[in-house]
């Protein structure tokens, strides 16, 4: 199988770059975490790798709101870099904070391929306290989402006071229309519901959106916290073998496995 590299941010604040970089190789890929820095200064570049990951945490301590300062850092001084990298159909995945840059620079929902205009924001969560615990989420099988693709539900944790999706009522219809809603909040048997098993009061549930081509991809809840059974808090009443189908671990699979065909894909061109 082809070399996957996935670049995992941090520092400012960022706090779950170890455990993203962790899940990135537990799936098969050489996943290095890289300073915001070294990639504005040059010293290392997006075209090195095929995975870019937003990890969670509290970037700038959440001045300005969650992810903005962040994600202004990458607009204003990774721009070109950054449409280059989707532009040659790489893969992108925010968490918690990182989905909060995302949302706030543009890439996601990255609607009529403009991913640099704002359509939506995270904003606080409606209970106006932080949250923490685990949540079941209802993925979209008819999603273009290939970090889902396959997984019909999962249970993470959440852990976040700005996570409440909003945006107009015609953007979130045309993100339902396109099937960029990728997860939303559900109670236990798959209904959608209410707080506290949604957790922040996201219109329409939403805890998770892709952009059209199902290749960027941001969420609150954590699959990088989940990546073994024994994460899970009911594994050793629930038993191994119940839990493991919500692994978080195989959204980290999913898209090692695309960006690996895809590499393989363009190796076969350039050689044939």
């Amino acid at each position: 199988m082809a070399t996957v590299r996935a670049c995992v941010l941090y520092g400012f604040g960022i706090n779950c770059d170890c455990e993203t970089q962790h899940a990135f190789q537990s799936a098969g890929a050489f996943a290095e975490r890289i300073h915001v820095n070294d990639l504005i200064s040059g010293g290392r570049k997006l075209s090195e790798f095929d995975i870019l990951a937003f990890p969670g945490g509290f970037s700038f301590g959440d001045d300005l709101g969650s992810g903005k300062v962040l994600g202004n850092k990458f607009k204003f001084n990774l721009k070109g870099e950054l449409a280059q990298f989707v532009a040659d159909g790489k893969l992108v995945i925010g968490i918690c904070n990182g989905f909060q840059s995302l949302v706030k620079m543009g890439l996601l929902p990255g609607l009529e391929g403009d991913y640099f205009t704002q359509r939506a924001t995270l904003t606080f969560n409606d209970s106006g306290k932080f949250e923490d615990r685990w949540v079941h989420l209802k993925l979209n099988p008819s999603s273009k989402c290939v970090w889902t693709r396959g997984i019909e539900g999962l249970y993470l944790p959440v852990r976040h006071g700005e996570g409440k999706f909003v945006a107009g009522d015609s953007v979130l219809d045309e993100l339902e229309r396109n099937g960029q809603v990728v997860a939303q909040y559900v109670n236990a048997s798959g209904g959608i519901a209410g707080y506290p098993l949604n957790p922040n009061g996201s219109l329409r549930s939403i805890a998770g959106v892709c952009d059209p081509e199902g290749r960027i991809f941001g969420l609150m809840p954590h699959p990088e916290a989940y990546n073994h059974p024994t994460n899970h808090p009911r594994w050793t009443r629930g038993g191994v073998r119940g839990v493991e189908k919500h692994l978080g671990l195989k959204v980290f699979a999913n898209a090692v496995g695309h960006a690996a065909a895809t590499k393989a894909r363009r190796a076969a061109v350039v050689q044939g």
